[in-house]
């Protein structure tokens, strides 16, 4: 019972530290593409989904928005829905993929599904919702979305599932190490790792990295993106 209870509050502990570390990313730096603003928050609130569960994840995707409403947002009740859709959409969709298999192929696939997913929902969710709030038409909207919703969210969502793919790892061994995530069954003794394993997680690296700096790279030559330190 006892042990069952410290558990239990680790990982409220946990979930809230990485809702503070996913508001903290959010506020930290942005790139900024037109009216649209990417950050690697949804990275964080899905690396809590993979280690605590979908449940987290959606958590987490209700309660940064609501922060930033209540904090340091400009774009009021329209980027708290946004922020909920988008944040949502990519991290269920991962962590309930890797609840479902997990292994290294069930996480490229819930991140190749979540990409594809939150960039889908986007994309609808500003034909809706964008027209109502900016005072525009659809149809400008809709001419939009080949040169920039479509692009910038799928830019977006590669960024954070490379961040992921980065992170997870080495942020697993070290809450675990820590005490704050259960040792894996049969892992008691300090292993070292095989050599296949060794060269899968180089390639991983080596894949995050190139993900990333390419996405960055088309965000900055392609869309026009600026860096934008802080927030509000």
């Amino acid at each position: 019972m006892q042990q069952a209870r410290n558990q239990s509050l680790r990982r409220m502990v946990m979930i809230a530290l990485f809702c503070a570390m996913s508001y903290v990313v959010m506020m930290v730096i942005h790139i900024k593409v037109g009216f649209l603003t990417m950050d690697v928050k949804d990275a964080v609130i899905t690396l809590c989904g993979l280690y605590f569960g979908p449940l987290a994840a959606l958590f987490i995707s209700v309660a940064v928005p609501l922060l930033e409403l209540f904090t340091v947002s400009d774009t009021g009740i329209y980027g708290l829905i946004m922020n909920i859709l988008g944040s949502a959409a990519f991290s269920l969709t991962v962590s309930l993929f890797y609840k479902w298999r997990k292994t290294l192929f069930g996480a490229v696939m819930g991140l190749l599904s979540g990409v594809l997913l939150m960039t889908a929902v986007m994309v609808l969710a500003n034909l809706l919702i964008t027209p109502y709030f900016m005072g525009t038409t659809v149809a400008t909207v809709r001419g939009m979305i080949p040169t920039l919703l479509l692009p910038f969210n799928l830019l977006k969502g590669v960024i954070n599932a490379g961040a992921i793919l980065l992170l997870y790892k080495p942020l697993s061994r070290a809450l675990r190490k820590a005490g704050m995530l259960p040792r894996r069954e049969g892992s008691g003794g300090a292993k070292k790792p095989c050599p296949r394993t060794r060269l899968t997680g180089i390639a991983v690296t080596l894949v995050a990295l190139l993900l990333i700096a390419g996405a960055i790279a088309l965000i900055f030559t392609v869309l026009g993106g600026k860096i934008d330190f802080g927030k509000g």
